[in-house]
């Protein structure tokens, strides 16, 4: 009977515990405005719960984070009662979270799939909250609608000042799944297919296509064979979505630094200056045969809310109108050194930056007093050069950008890498603001960019790809440190065997003309 009873409180106090932990799995997740505010503590749990998930990574110092919130935000109102749930984490407070998910880059937002908190899918650049929930139910399919006849075609045309419009014969597989694969990464454009032969006899078409109109009009079409892919037809459409000058604004502005066009040809000019029409004129003839290569770009001067960028390219209103040509990779800007801003000087210009020809205009900010007072060096474009190229000192530098958090975020890490060198004269740990300082230095990557200049008499500069924490750096740091002993050493026996052969031939010229005047 005793054994009996003690089994029996075992099972209840076994229930308990299970009925208690139950309980706490079950607790609701906090929200605010039907959006998850997302801990460490409760991030898991979001996921088990959660099918779809999309994070929100959200950085409070940016302000393309606060204009994506407030997409977001409406998102959410739109979503409620569907599959997706929406998620927050505030990165600046839980920054040991947003490191276990590498969301410390971006893209900011991330859609979470059946609890895997891995592999998540990368977001595009959205525009608003109709294009979060467009990209949602694209995904979902079907990501294009279906037009059956020419009533339904010119409806659909006129709806937008952009459409795209698939011709495909056969629109269920095929060619046209890459049509479809497209339509999703670009939920800001309406998307259309139809096999109708009316509307492809309408526009001419005899092959599977892709066609671009313009407020009714056709303005570009794509020929789509088997070998087209989704990266083809990606590139065909933000190149030719974007009018042949773009006028730069916060509408625009995301188009424009997501164009596959790397190259920027930017006018700065006052829209209300008597010769303004003369101007643009000229510029947007001369954008015409770089369609594809030069992407064109106005920015009115006059606008206040354009300042940042006069700031960053330095113009100043009284200087307009000018034309400045920069690459988003290097970001070396070239100026056209011209007062005469007409169609065939704009294109000798574009012609002559294609060519390697032109020459980069070099900037630099004002030596600060104390720049070498701090572990961190504070360098600019005029002494750049001068320590990154010191061949008794290693250098480390980061490129940076002032106005980007993932720069910012790298801040305390190098405060560490220079205190952990303090005591090393022969290194030095270095920043430099890349926005505000021309190099003739290749970047490929996205800012913040790390180079190593060993103390070499050859100018050798590294780029590190590594992962980004203190033992990493260091271990990096030490080995190309070794490297560049060595080769310093082979460098000195180059140098003293050169040393030697130009003394044996200044010893050889000098005997050689001592017997010759003896022999006068």
């Amino acid at each position: 009977m005793m054994r009996t009873l003690l089994l029996l409180c075992v099972t209840v106090c076994c229930l308990s515990v299970s009925v208690s932990v139950d309980g706490d799995s079950s607790t609701s997740l906090p929200e605010e405005n039907g959006i998850l505010l997302l801990k460490k503590e409760n991030f898991n749990r979001a996921l088990q719960q959660y099918k779809q998930l999309l994070v929100h990574f959200f950085a409070p110092l940016s302000g393309d984070a606060q204009r994506l919130a407030i997409a977001f935000r409406g998102a959410a109102e739109q979503l409620i009662g569907s599959e997706v749930k929406l998620g927050v984490v505030d990165v600046s407070k839980e920054t040991e979270l947003t490191k276990e998910l590498n969301a410390t880059t971006p893209p900011p937002l991330r859609l979470y799939l059946s609890g895997d908190r891995h592999n998540p899918v990368p977001c595009p650049v959205f525009q608003s909250s109709a294009s979060i929930v467009t990209w949602l139910k694209r995904r979902a399919g079907p990501s294009a609608d279906i037009i059956t006849d020419l009533n339904q075609s010119d409806l659909f045309v006129a709806s937008e000042e952009l459409v795209v419009l698939g011709l495909f014969k056969d629109v269920e597989r095929g060619r046209v799944e890459v049509f479809y694969s497209a339509a999703v990464d670009l939920p800001d454009l309406p998307f259309s297919v139809t096999r109708n032969q009316d509307i492809f006899r309408k526009y001419d078409i005899t092959q599977d296509s892709v066609l671009l109109v313009r407020q009714s009009n056709p303005v570009q079409v794509l020929t789509v064979t088997s070998q087209t892919s989704k990266e083809d037809l990606l590139s065909f459409i933000t190149v030719h979505q974007l009018e042949l000058v773009t006028e730069y604004n916060g509408q625009t502005a995301s188009r424009i630094l997501s164009s596959p066009v790397l190259n920027h040809a930017i006018l700065f000019v006052n829209k209300t200056d008597e010769g303004f029409h003369t101007v643009y004129s000229a510029f947007q003839a001369a954008a015409a045969p770089y369609r594809g290569k030069v992407l064109f770009v106005m920015v009115d001067v006059d606008e206040p809310r354009n300042g940042r960028m006069l700031e960053y390219f330095r113009v100043r209103e009284s200087e307009a109108p000018m034309v400045r040509l920069v690459n988003l990779t290097s970001h070396v800007t070239y100026h056209l050194p011209s007062d005469t801003l007409d169609t065939p000087t704009i294109i000798a210009f574009c012609q002559s930056y294609l060519d390697g020809n032109a020459q980069p205009k070099m900037q630099s900010e004002a030596l600060p007093a104390d720049w070498d007072q701090k572990p961190v060096k504070q360098l600019v474009g005029e002494n750049l050069e001068r320590l990154a190229f010191n061949p008794d000192r290693t250098a480390f530098i980061m490129f940076y950008l002032p106005y980007s958090e993932e720069s910012r975020s790298l801040f305390p890490l190098w405060e560490e890498l220079a205190q952990h060198f303090l005591d090393r004269e022969e290194v030095v740990i270095a920043r430099i603001d890349a926005s505000a300082n021309d190099f003739n230095l290749s970047m490929r990557e996205r800012y913040p960019a790390l180079r190593l200049f060993p103390a070499l008499h050859a100018e050798r500069v590294v780029a590190y790809s590594g992962q980004r924490n203190l033992k990493d750096l260091v271990q990096f740091l030490e080995k190309e440190m070794e490297r560049a002993k060595m080769d310093r050493a082979q460098e000195e026996e180059d140098r003293r065997k050169y040393i030697e052969a130009q003394k044996a031939i200044e010893a050889k010229e000098a005997k050689e003309a001592k017997e010759s005047k003896q022999e006068l």
